[in-house]
């Protein structure tokens, strides 16, 4: 077991010196203000080189293996987005050095917006959301002006069961009403008790496409209707349009509003609480309402306009998360048209090819062509092992677990995604990683309820780490 760096703490470990350069001390920090007692480990140079370099190799990423966790779609980071956003041009660009000193970067952010909006068909986006919760946020907000500017009372937003967690949180934060539409037994929402639930009160409706089962929802443009013809909004989670980039516009299923997640679809890297950005967009009539600043373009200059009387306001401090959006303004510029298309294809047609080889072997609770995910559960493996201990035994093969028990309507659910960026090579293999788990759950299930074994920490007790936490060392 590699050790903590306070475990390799010794009293005069650390030879570090600073030359006498001959230059008088001017220590102009005051004596009330040091504190000697800061409980560092003393260790030297290369043991803290050694040490980092051990955590990083401890820590499971998409550099090591196929990640497969549905609704997040960890693809392959070009390594050229990161180089792009570490020129110092950008990087050490000051946020409040003024327009005249920031023209490029506000042309990254104009020109971005005006490539999302070719993308989904909406009329303008914002950058400024630091995240999708924050972009779902931001359009709840739009929505709860947008009806308050006409003055009309309505206090509910329909969400389906089939959502991210995050929908129902954001509406609530926002002072709706939430009413939950189900699903049919064909992963679609179901139309006769959304139709049912539809009246003057329904300000707007939210949902995924395609849905986190992984499916198109057959019935988007009646959906739309039904909501149009009622005078509610229809909103989109952006968060699965790795599906359909390229391939079909968000607009032309009939959404209003929607926010896209660019750490997911636009390939930055994400996980562990960021970085990220949820960009908003919208039809025309709701562009008024989107946060500022707005940048806008006039004869070639870019400027940032604070006065939009009709705006929301600021939702986050200066413009967003820039250097995500730089990196993905790299990305759709590396791509080009026939690249972004190239996205929604073969991501649909890797989640289909590994869901034709594991329906084989695993249960699939609803056997529809998929987008670029799909859900298995763990219906029928014997000697009661469940989702939970394949994930387990899945990092004794080398590989992240897929989104567990998520979507909640499916029991011991199991979401893939394998994104585009994965060959033929790398899903065949891990197909037959979860076959050989499926065959040990027959011949040797201790090996399955015990994993992992491979891994520095061994299985923790889930339930008592979320509710003890132990954030701090101890001896």
């Amino acid at each position: 077991m590699t050790k903590l760096i306070f475990e390799k703490h010794g009293k005069g470990k650390n030879k570090f010196r600073v030359p006498d350069f001959g230059v008088k001390d001017n220590d102009v920090i005051p004596d009330k203000f040091k504190n000697s007692s800061v409980d560092l480990p003393d260790v030297n140079e290369v043991d803290v080189v050694r040490h980092y370099t051990n955590l990083s190799s401890l820590n499971f990423g998409v550099d090591r293996a196929m990640y497969p966790l549905g609704s997040c779609t960890m693809k392959h980071n070009p390594r050229i987005n990161e180089k792009i956003s570490s020129l110092m041009q950008f990087s050490a660009l000051h946020p409040m050095c003024g327009d005249t000193l920031s023209q490029g970067a506000l042309q990254v952010i104009h020109e971005l917006s005006v490539y999302l909006s070719a993308i989904t068909g909406m009329s303008a986006f914002s950058l400024a959301p630091a995240a999708g919760s924050h972009g779902e946020l931001t359009g709840v907000m739009i929505i709860k002006k947008y009806f308050e500017e006409i003055g009309e009372k309505r206090d509910k937003i329909i969400i389906p069961d089939s959502a991210h967690g995050t929908n129902p949180a954001s509406v609530a934060m926002c002072g709706f009403k939430i009413l939950e539409a189900p699903s049919n037994q064909e992963g679609d929402v179901d139309l006769d008790k959304l139709s049912g639930m539809i009246d003057g009160s329904v300000a707007a409706m939210m949902l995924t496409s395609p849905n986190t089962l992984g499916l198109f929802d057959r019935n988007i443009l009646k959906i739309s209707e039904m909501l149009h013809a009622n005078g509610s909004v229809f909103y989109a989670d952006g968060a699965n349009l790795n599906a359909v980039i390229g391939t079909a516009r968000m607009k032309d299923m009939g959404f209003d509003i929607m926010h896209i997640n660019l750490h997911k679809t636009f390939s930055t890297p994400h996980g562990g609480g960021g970085p990220g950005s949820g960009p908003v967009g919208v039809v025309e009539k709701f562009v008024k309402y989107l946060p500022v600043p707005f940048v806008r373009e006039e004869g070639g200059k870019y400027a940032l306009d604070y006065n939009r009387p009709d705006s929301i306001g600021r939702v986050h401090s200066f413009y967003g998360n820039f250097l995500v959006a730089l990196k993905s303004y790299a990305y759709i510029r590396t791509l080009g048209p026939e690249g972004i298309r190239d996205i929604s294809r073969i991501s649909v047609l890797n989640a289909n090819y590994l869901r034709s080889r594991l329906m084989k072997e695993f249960n699939l609770p609803i056997n529809r062509t998929c987008m670029h995910e799909f859900v298995l559960n763990d219906k029928d493996i014997p000697n009661h092992v469940t989702t939970n201990d394949l994930a387990k035994r899945l990092l004794d093969y080398g590989y992240h677990a897929p989104t567990v028990y998520f979507p909640l309507l499916i029991p011991g659910a199991m979401m893939i995604e394998p994104t585009e960026t994965e060959g033929k090579d790398s899903l065949d293999e891990f197909v037959d990683a979860m076959i050989k788990i499926k065959k040990e759950a027959s011949d040797n299930p201790e090996i399955i309820l015990g994993a992992p074994h491979t891994t520095p920490v061994r299985r923790v007790d889930a339930v008592a780490a979320a509710r003890n936490p132990i954030l701090k060392w101890q001896e």
